[in-house]
């Protein structure tokens, strides 16, 4: 990844900054946002520390202005003009994981995960837009209780099968390669801390942004096996 800046949203924790610390190991200039300013700024010290270019803004993915001024530092970012990845990661949980049925969630805990997890990742990607190169990727982090019915996720479900219908438009209606990667559970605050480790799947970001072949990644779900199966 020499040579490309990516940008990552919720790139100070979880699946986001194994993410970012990835792409900056394979020498990406990397730029990361987040709701906390602060740990925005340990972030970007951290990846600096390792001898890549890096940047990042206080960003609430709610607020396209947020959005906006993010993407603008990423084209600027690393020397290059332009974006080549975008990982849209910010997400929201409200609740126990598991613990919130459908029939019985508040009105506030959908409208946030709706705009946080769903129209989140429209803004993210329609602010960057403007800014991607030729051939640039967006990789959007899913799971399967957006496509599976599974008791007790109620509006989270709802969010991220909103995510990956929006993941598909744009695939569609762009000449971008968009798609969504279900990692399966990781041990992040939105699972509660059970499952695999984010650097465990980190990998299949950078073989997504790299190695795969665009038309299997496009308007598709990437799973584990899919990731297992061509990097044997």
């Amino acid at each position: 990844m020499d040579g490309q800046t990516a940008i990552v949203t919720g790139g100070t924790r979880g699946i986001g900054r194994a993410v970012a610390e990835a792409f900056a190991a394979e020498g990406a200039a990397v730029v990361v946002g987040a709701r906390d300013g602060t740990d925005v700024d340990a972030t970007v010290d951290a990846l600096e520390a390792t001898g890549v270019s890096a940047d990042g803004h206080r960003t609430d993915v709610r607020d396209e202005y947020d959005l906006e001024r993010l993407t603008e530092t990423a084209s600027r970012t690393g020397g290059e003009t332009g974006i080549d990845v975008v990982v849209p990661a910010a997400g929201v949980y409200h609740g126990e994981a598991g613990q919130t049925p459908t029939d019985d969630e508040s009105y506030t805990a959908f409208d946030d995960h709706w705009r946080t997890n769903g129209r989140g990742v429209y803004a993210t990607i329609r602010e960057s837009l403007p800014h991607l190169n030729d051939g640039a990727r967006v990789l959007v982090p899913t799971g399967s209780v957006a496509r599976d019915g599974k008791a007790g996720y109620g509006s989270y479900a709802i969010s991220k099968a909103t995510a990956e219908a929006v993941t598909r438009g744009f695939a569609a209606d762009t000449d971008y390669v968009v798609g969504c990667l279900d990692p399966g559970i990781v041990a992040t605050g939105l699972s509660g801390g059970n499952g695999r480790d984010p650097d465990a799947v980190a990998p299949m970001f950078v073989w997504a942004a790299t190695e795969a072949e665009p038309t299997a990644v496009d308007g598709a779900v990437v799973g584990l096996r899919e990731w297992k199966q061509a990097t044997r």
